[in-house]
């Protein structure tokens, strides 16, 4: 006997799974509310027929919920750009009947916006890095905070700029006001504090990443060290899931973005897309690379020489590293990081 192949979209939420299951003609033979529990929706979606696809939105939570189903169920799970499935709804509701809906009907018809499903340790590695992250802005405010106090009072040091002697002298210069001296002596105390955690997290990084091939082969690149290498590692995760250097540049939001129309040929600066602290760390890589290396920096006065202007020129050899990156990596074999 043939059994009936369904398609299931499924609307999370952190109490609750919202489950539509979908015929091969996309009638709905179901579409209701589920616990935030994978047993509780094999049970529900599994009676219906053979599940070929389950949809989900990427957001906090679904990824695991996803991985879980994989390893228990065996389904075909994927995981849905939100962006772009909010772009494709054909009206300005919203509601988790309808949402499930569609994303069981995108998948049914194989217009899923998806996007990657990220093993266990890459989604951890990436935690860590982005408390890295939150903690070095804290320290940036810290250092900025102490700098506004001093201008206020017009209060000048020739140390060099960001330095902790610079900071010290101009939070207990004697031109600041008591309440000023006391709130830069409290940044001080917060940016030794967020020293010491940073150091903290870069030591579990090190060695969470000390077998990685991945991240060992990027820290032998000129210019690259551990903090680009890390990024890298934890957002792209697997270079070959990238069919060339083209698509591994646009994901990392280095690509130029047309705004042609008609007789009018333009760009408007690069695509808005991909992990903006990833683009940043790059835009410093390239930076390094057009310093130290000869042929990044053949490349930066080649477009200098044509007026680019110096922004757009970093901007361009960060492309083109990175497409040339994706060359270099598809040959390194990824394999799990140690726990």
């Amino acid at each position: 006997m043939e059994t009936l192949p369904v398609f299931v979209g499924l609307d999370y939420h952190q109490r609750f799974v919202q489950v539509c299951v979908l015929d091969r003609a996309g009638g709905v033979l179901a579409n209701r509310r589920c616990d935030n529990d994978h047993m509780a929706i094999a049970q529900f979606a599994g009676p219906f027929g053979d599940v070929r696809a389950v949809a989900i939105e990427a957001c906090t939570g679904s990824a695991d919920l996803a991985e879980i189903l994989i390893n228990t169920t065996r389904w075909s799970v994927h995981l849905a750009h939100p962006g772009y499935v909010a772009r494709m709804k054909r009206g300005p509701d919203k509601s988790d009947f309808t949402d499930a809906r569609m994303l069981a009907d995108l998948v049914r018809v194989g217009y899923l916006p998806e996007v990657w499903l990220a093993p266990e340790h890459i989604r951890e590695l990436r935690k860590l890095v982005g408390y890295r992250r939150q903690l070095t802005e804290q320290r940036r405010n810290a250092k900025l905070r102490i700098g506004a106090l001093a201008r206020e009072r017009r209060v000048r040091s020739d140390l060099p700029r960001g330095s902790q002697l610079r900071l010290q002298s101009l939070a207990r210069s004697g031109a600041l006001g008591e309440q000023s001296r006391w709130i830069a002596d409290r940044h001080l105390s917060r940016l030794l504090e967020l020293d010491l955690e940073i150091k903290a997290v870069e030591s579990r990084l090190t060695a969470l990443t000390r077998d990685d091939p991945v991240v060992q082969r990027l820290a032998q690149l000129r210019g690259i060290g551990p903090v680009t290498a890390w990024a890298l590692r934890a957002n792209v995760g697997r270079f070959d899931r990238f069919a060339n250097g083209k698509q591994l540049a646009r994901f990392c939001g280095l690509s130029p973005r047309n705004a042609s129309s008609g007789q009018r040929q333009a760009d408007a600066g690069l695509v808005k897309a991909g992990d903006k602290y990833l683009r940043s760390i790059l835009i410093e890589a390239a930076h390094r690379l057009i310093w130290h290396d000869e042929r990044w920096k053949a490349l930066a006065a080649r477009l200098e020489s044509r007026g680019k202007p110096r922004s757009v020129t970093v901007a361009a050899v960060a492309n083109r590293w990175v497409r040339w990156l994706h060359h270099e990596m598809t040959e390194v074999r990824p394999r799990p990081m140690a726990s």
